[in-house]
């Protein structure tokens, strides 16, 4: 076989200060919504898996929790494991935000990936939001900073220089098996997705520290015999009362508006009509208790 024809594979983590457009350029290379999107930081909460497919490579996406401080247990467990990750891929793409530019935020994230043993990208994202001249010094600035193996300027929303990075990342990929079939785009299952499209929803709808309290739980799936219909019944989890009467809005507006934008992207998802019925339920503190994160999704061993 020749070095044209030999089929690569390989495991790529998508790491970066919250915010920067990790689940953006996910999405992107997928060609479909599996990572939820919102301008508030945190988004990402578990490791999601985009399994990018051609001819001649499979690349499997890995897109982790944005790295901070944390501030409670929820925020400890997506700290470790974005950290853990890194050392479980062929390659890391550290992903910036070349409008922010260089903070303390990258710098501590810097300092985690000194300790990665895998090839580093430098991936300077919304180049499409500055001026040209600004790119160099950024540039120098986190090359000083660490020592990248390739640095690469991209627009994720737009899609500007992603076909380079792709045949970047290809070139330092192995020979290896085809993990995923051809037409498989995420390791997760449906009701995981489900659940992040509504999520994000609440994400996009409320603020302050409303999105950031809630998880999403789905209780049961139910098939229609008759009809191309999916019943799903689904929990937003609060940690307060005050946080349930948000949810819900004046006569039951908000709780309406969350279940039809979700209902509509659930729908892409599966390929049929859905009925989305969900309900609020006040959990205190259940980000801070690791009985409460485990019941939700988020797995012990990881933190």
């Amino acid at each position: 076989m020749t070095e044209k024809n030999r089929f690569k594979s390989g495991f790529v983590a998508l790491v970066g200060r919250p915010n920067v457009g990790k689940s953006t350029l996910l999405n992107h290379l997928i060609g479909q919504k599996i990572a939820i999107m919102s301008d508030k930081p945190q988004t990402t909460r578990n490791k999601i898996q985009g399994v990018y497919t051609t001819e001649n490579e499979q690349i499997i996406f890995i897109d982790t929790p944005g790295i901070h401080k944390p501030k409670h247990k929820l925020g400890e467990f997506m700290t470790q494991l974005a950290v853990q990750t890194l050392n479980e891929v062929d390659l890391v793409l550290f992903m910036v935000d070349a409008v922010e530019g260089y903070g303390r935020g990258d710098q501590f994230i810097i300092e985690r990936l000194k300790s990665c043993h895998s090839p580093v990208f430098l991936i300077l994202n919304k180049i499409d939001q500055i001026h040209p001249d600004q790119l160099l010094p950024l540039i120098e600035t986190y090359r000083n900073a660490f020592s990248f193996a390739e640095t690469i300027p991209i627009s994720a929303r737009e899609g500007n220089n992603v076909n380079t990075m792709l045949r970047e990342i290809s070139r330092y990929l192995e020979e290896g098996p085809k993990y995923y079939p051809d037409d498989q785009v995420t390791d997760h299952p449906e009701r995981f997705i489900m659940s992040e499209l509504i999520r994000e929803k609440i994400l996009h709808l409320t603020e302050e520290e409303v999105p950031h309290s809630i998880a999403v739980t789905i209780d049961a799936i139910e098939r229609r015999k008759q009809k191309n219909m999916v019943d799903i019944h689904a929990a937003i989890i609060v940690e307060r009362d005050s946080q349930k009467g948000i949810i819900i809005g004046k006569q039951g507006r908000m709780l309406k508006e969350i279940g039809s934008r979700a209902r509509k992207d659930i729908e892409a998802l599966l390929g049929s009509k859905v009925y989305l019925d969900l309900w609020v339920k006040v959990q205190k503190g259940w980000r801070d208790k690791a009985f409460y994160l485990r019941d939700y999704g988020f797995n012990e061993e990881d933190y």
